[in-house]
């Protein structure tokens, strides 16, 4: 029997859409700016399993001139509690100084108390009578409600106010703020107010495109189910392509993977013929989830960090510069597609 050679390389695929920047974006966005003058902190969450791809350099633009923590959510996601994990998270650390940098489970108490107790300590040295507010933003579906909830669940012991789900585009204004900290003699406590999520106005690289797609920062219509679950695919053969072996051997082609798994767990259409998108929607679920194996989508090496950050400061895109790239990619695919009909 040939031994399995998992793919090295995944297909470029150009044609992907490369923005999800929609209207409420934008004006969450805008609104945020004009309410920094009341802000003492922004907590930036960013997705654990994509590291380097989550980060949305608008936050920095637009917010700037406020003290920063990153929080990296849904590590229970990512990691397996390995060294390797840990050595990892302190590179992230040491190449984010001196902005903080926490790692969080919504949970895990005690990820969330380790965030408490950085706002308690932020609040405590602004020594405000009128109590500390904080604003948390980050891209879509990143996790800043559910954060929020545990927050609140943790800090003050109150149930859940801001509305998740697995979707973006969930939270589309930005709500009042909720008590996480209750005051004490010298102050009214810590306030946390939850935003919309923010998509960056334009993707240079069609893989990134994937990786936000595939963590459930864009709708599943927007980039062919299919195409999702390829891309996982050759993620779970790099990582450990066991996981799936309850429903075919290892493969490379996700038409067969999708077939046994369409066949295994009874998504079929008329006629018995198996419903593939719906099992692509059902493992890349799967997945997010957690059934699948816990692993990064992003290569975290000092390397990779730093040529990250060159090409945010060489891009250095607007939101008009983004539209205005978007508007070019579109028109180079018309062209193309009006040439292919020649």
């Amino acid at each position: 029997m040939a031994t399995f050679v998992p793919r090295k390389v995944f297909p470029a695929l150009n044609s992907l859409p490369r923005s999800y920047f929609l209207g409420h974006h934008k004006a969450g966005l805008d609104k945020m700016k004009t309410m920094l003058s009341h802000i003492d902190l922004v907590i930036e969450c960013r997705d654990y399993r994509i590291p380097v791809t989550s980060r949305n350099p608008l936050f920095e633009e637009n917010l700037a001139g406020r003290e920063r923590l990153v929080v990296y959510t849904k590590k229970d996601l990512g990691s397996g509690g390995h060294r390797r994990d840990r050595t990892r998270e302190r590179l992230i650390q040491d190449f984010q100084r001196p902005t903080a940098v926490l790692f969080s489970d919504y949970k895990d108490k005690a990820s969330i108390r380790k965030i408490l107790d950085f706002a308690r300590t932020h609040a405590t040295a602004a020594n405000s009578l009128t109590g500390s507010r904080m604003m948390i933003v980050g891209m879509p579906n990143v996790g800043k409600s559910s954060l929020l909830n545990a927050l609140r669940g943790v800090g003050v012991h109150k149930g859940k106010v801001a509305h998740t789900g697995a979707q973006p585009g969930v939270t589309r204004k930005i709500g009042t703020t909720v008590k996480i900290i209750e005051g004490e003699e010298s102050g009214e406590g810590v306030y946390l107010m939850d935003t919309p999520g923010v998509f960056i106005p334009y993707v240079p690289d069609a893989e990134a495109m994937l990786k936000l797609a595939l963590c459930g920062s864009v709708k599943d219509t927007i980039i062919a189910p299919t195409t999702l679950a390829d891309y996982l695919l050759f993620h779970l053969n790099a990582d450990d392509p066991s996981v799936y072996s309850d429903y075919v051997p290892s493969t490379n082609d996700v038409m067969v993977l999708l077939d046994a798994m369409a066949r295994r767990t009874g998504r079929l259409q008329k006629g018995g013929e198996p419903d593939i998108e719906a099992s692509a929607l059902w493992l890349i679920q799967r997945w997010r989830n957690g059934h699948f194996g816990r692993f990064l989508l992003d290569t975290v090496t000092h390397e990779t960090l730093e040529l990250e950050r060159r090409a945010h400061e060489s891009a250095g895109l607007s939101l008009s510069q983004g539209r205005k790239m978007v508007k070019e990619l579109r028109k180079q695919k018309s062209r193309q597609k009006h040439l292919n009909t020649l």
